[in-house]
């Protein structure tokens, strides 16, 4: 199954957000095994060498641990996934400010309306 992917953004990035979703909705637990490069290449429709990239990120960002001959894990360090967590929502709530801001509203007319929606 391929995915759709958004022109706006790198697919590699788009797919390391996907799997740190993933992580944080509880899809993929600590320690957890992913598929490996190919099984995920063809998992996503993306080309081999775009997922060792995403496998890289995730490692560089310590979300991930290779072991040699056994495949790439989600790490099991609790603190390491809940500042992931921290980051994504900051940047989510960065993102949204901004958008917000390039439209015209302001903190607090989004602030009322959130608080109508809850």
């Amino acid at each position: 199954m391929t995915m759709d992917f958004s022109r706006d953004k790198p697919i590699y990035s788009q797919l390391v957000d996907r799997i740190c979703g993933d992580i944080l909705r509880g899809k993929l637990l600590l320690g957890d095994r992913l598929p490996s490069v190919r099984e995920y290449a063809v998992e996503t429709g993306v080309n081999v060498n775009t997922v060792q990239r995403v496998y890289k990120e995730l490692e560089a960002m310590n979300i991930t641990e290779t072991k040699r001959g056994q495949g790439t894990f989600i790490t099991t360090n609790e603190e390491r996934i809940e500042l992931l967590r921290e980051d994504m929502k900051n940047q989510l709530a960065a993102n949204f400010l901004t958008s917000i801001e390039a439209l015209g509203f302001s903190k607090e007319e989004m602030l009322v309306v959130l608080k109508n929606k809850a």
